[in-house]
């Protein structure tokens, strides 16, 4: 398909101290930590709002309960990423917990409470109740804090839909960004880019993230040449809506914490069978039992037997979504599967989010800290995405100066390749087929053959930004295939199957 290309004028722009690519918890909590120290520069595609974070239901991790201890909430998160985490990351995260919620109180974020205290709630792979949260929608909840907070900052400047095509590295040196806003590109210089673009959800045919979720800031990174770690390793939801005609909704860890059962076509409980955990189990190994299941018929949530004031009190948001969607969860079973959710891995980054590249640093979903290991445990992410937000602001101040190399005023374009909507849908259609949730050796082998054709292929033939969230997709999703491959044995939600036991779910 043939495309004509636009003309783009390319602007050479001011300097900043910083620039945050991305508005989830983490990009916005950092950037007030930095607004101390200089001019940031807040960068999104979309509106504000339009974040990962904005769909994290459950809360988060922290140990504030007298029953509970660090070491506790320690050996949890090892084991659910089957101790391929890094532990002094972990160690560092679980201990920076407790503050974390005091900070977030003070910012002005109403958890939960019950007799004047925090309610803490229970999930799966957790050994003791521990997750602070606000209803059912935690995220939202600290993601509209976050935002009242930076836009009363005067020293961080926001930038909304504009989209970031690509990091300025020279010698090794990230001192910018290149980015496209009202059909300009222009290139920002900065004493450092911080990467906090959240997940790649979008590179599967089914998956809990929005439709932003393109993996841009792992594209972007494959491109300047940093270095990844862990990227075969995607969670899966194991319970989101599977019905018809309907449009996807995640059903939060919480409700599998409050008692909700898992059953199979026949009506019966069958999580005990895979694992004495049963429903509270880690995610890969329910994802796992829900895959095997639904072999014979459809699988569902059932939380109906528990009181309805009691539900609908404790999920208000999400008793109304299904409830538009035709469902009442205070009296029918839900049909449920599992859909691709979150990226364990992403940017290699230590413990101050530093990435291979000088001067570029990652957090959230997009980098790996070697906290979740193989499989993240449930609500450590937004725990991850702060604790580090925090931490990086101790790199900044040491950082040198670096004189950005001359550039060329001119973009280059190409009127050929494939349409946008088409490259996306293969893409889609390979990783959930071939590098879901059960893979196999040859699939994929395919994968990667499939994948390497549409990126030879494919050319951004217009500057707009679906054109470049394609690129992404495609390196992304090759990083992922290429990670898979090498890593011949099971591990966490990285599950291997010879070719005649491997399928894929609908």
């Amino acid at each position: 398909m043939c495309i004509q290309a636009r003309a783009i004028n390319l602007i050479l722009m001011n300097t900043y101290d910083v620039i945050v690519v991305g508005s989830g918890i983490s990009g916005l909590n950092f950037s007030l930590n930095a607004a101390q120290k200089g001019r940031v520069l807040v960068v999104t595609k979309k509106k504000m709002m339009n974040s990962t974070t904005n769909y994290a239901q459950g809360g988060i991790a922290a140990v504030m309960d007298s029953l509970d201890d660090f070491e506790k909430h320690i050996q949890d998160t090892m084991k659910a990423g089957s101790y391929h985490n890094n532990k002094k990351a972990v160690t560092f995260m679980v201990k920076k917990g407790p503050e974390l919620i005091r900070h977030l109180l003070e910012l002005g974020v109403a958890f939960s409470t019950k007799n004047n205290t925090i309610d803490l709630a229970k999930e799966g792979g957790h050994s003791a109740r521990r997750i602070a949260h606000v209803g059912d929608r935690t995220g939202h909840s600290i993601e509209k804090v976050l935002i009242d907070n930076v836009k009363n900052n005067k020293n961080i400047t926001i930038w909304e839909d504009t989209f970031a095509i690509d990091l300025l590295v020279d010698k090794g040196i990230c001192y910018g960004l290149k980015v496209l806003q009202n059909d300009e590109v222009k290139l920002l210089h900065s004493s450092a880019v911080v990467l906090a673009t959240g997940g790649i959800g979008q590179v599967f045919k089914h998956t809990t993230n929005p439709s932003i979720s393109t993996g841009d800031g792992i594209g972007m990174a494959l491109r300047a040449g940093a270095k990844m770690r862990d990227m075969e390793f995607i969670q899966f939801h194991p319970t989101v809506l599977d019905s018809p005609r309907k449009k996807r909704f995640l059903l939060s860890e919480a409700l599998r914490g409050e008692g909700a059962i898992i059953v199979n076509h026949k009506g019966k409980q069958f999580m005990r069978q895979y694992d004495k955990q049963a429903e509270l189990a880690p995610r890969d190994i329910v994802s796992q039992a829900i895959f095997q299941e639904q072999k014979n018929g459809p699988v569902y949530l059932d939380i109906s037997h528990k009181p309805a004031k009691k539900i609908k009190k404790r999920f208000p948001y999400i008793y109304k979504e299904l409830q538009k969607r035709g469902f009442d969860i205070t009296q029918e079973k839900i049909p449920v599967s599992p859909a691709a959710h979150y990226s364990c891995g992403g940017i290699k980054v230590d413990l101050n989010g530093q990435s291979s590249i000088k001067h570029l640093y990652a957090f959230g979903e997009v980098a790996c800290t070697g906290v979740h290991g193989a499989n993240r445990l449930a609500s450590n992410s937004l725990l991850e995405a702060i604790v580090f937000s925090n931490q990086i602001i101790e790199a900044l101040p040491k950082q040198e100066k670096h004189t950005p190399p001359s550039f060329s005023p001119s973009v280059t374009t190409d009127t050929s390749g494939s349409s946008t909507s088409y490259v996306r849908k293969k893409i889609k259609k390979i990783m959930w087929k071939n590098v879901g949730i059960v893979r196999s050796p040859e699939e994929l082998k395919e994968a990667q053959q499939k994948l390497e054709k549409l990126y030879k292929n494919y050319t951004v033939a217009e500057i707009t930004p679906a054109a470049f969230e394609t690129k992404n997709m495609i390196e992304t999703a090759r990083a992922i295939t290429a990670a898979a491959k090498k890593r011949k044995i099971s591990l966490g939600c990285h599950i291997i199957r010879h070719q005649e036991s491997s399928s894929s779910l609908r």
